[in-house]
Parts: structure tokens; C-alpha cells; sequence
């Protein structure tokens, strides 16, 4: 009886922190792949002197956009592979113009509803880590 009260004071603290450190764990994620999105914004940007429009989209990345502006120097073989979803299964946010920057990029978080604390919070490529 002893050793099942133990194990249930130290899953009542192990449980949490293990939960905790998961969320950290999907926040960290979805900031590495914003991140890998900036970063092929970029180099379309440098090929093809602006950013993707919001019509366009992230998938300006991945395939030749048909909608105008249509870019002229669009890398043959794509920016990035294939446009990830955010760890909960989400579409990543993509605007453009941004607030405050050229782009935007987003993610409304595990709840995917704009707003939301903690792991249901928004996380942005500009927010300060």
C-alpha cells in the first residue's frame, strides 16, 4: 500500500512537468519551422525582389504562383520542399504586408483560435524568444 502511495506522489509531480516540457517541446517546433519559413522568404525575395503576396501564400514557396505578380526569377526546383503544418495540425499564418514588418507569420497556437494563453497562445516570427 506504501509503494502505491509513493508512486502516486511522484506521478502527481512527474506527470505535470513531463506535460509541460511536451508543450515547450511543440512552441519550440513551431518557432524552428517559422524560422525555416523566414528564411526561404528570403532568398525568394532576393530572386525575385518582393515577398509573396497573402494571395499567394506560404505555397509561393513550394510552387510557381500563377496569381500576379507572378514571379519571373522562381527557383525551378522550389524554395522548401513542402509547407508544414504547425505541431497541432494547423496551417501556418502568412500575411503580407505584416504589422510593423513586410510579412507576417503565425501560428494561432494548439487551440488554433486567435488568442489563447499558454500553449494555446498565438505565436508570431516576431515575437521575442
Amino acid at each position: 500500500m506504501v509503494v502505491v502511495i509513493i508512486l502516486g506522489l511522484l506521478a502527481s509531480v512527474v506527470v505535470p512537468n513531463v506535460m509541460d516540457a511536451l508543450d515547450d517541446a511543440e512552441i519550440n517546433k513551431a518557432r524552428a519551422d517559422m524560422n525555416a519559413l523566414k528564411t526561404a522568404l528570403k532568398m525568394y525575395r532576393i530572386q525575385n525582389f518582393a515577398y509573396p503576396t497573402t494571395e499567394q501564400g506560404l505555397e509561393a514557396l513550394v510552387v510557381k504562383p500563377t496569381l500576379a505578380p507572378v514571379p519571373r526569377n522562381w527557383k525551378e526546383t522550389g524554395y522548401i520542399e513542402t509547407v508544414s503544418k504547425d505541431p497541432w495540425g494547423n496551417d501556418y499564418q502568412y500575411t503580407n504586408p505584416g504589422e510593423g514588418h513586410e510579412y507576417d507569420i503565425s501560428s494561432l497556437g494548439a487551440d488554433g483560435i486567435s488568442g489563447g494563453e499558454g500553449k494555446n497562445a498565438d505565436i508570431s516570427i516576431w515575437d521575442e524568444q
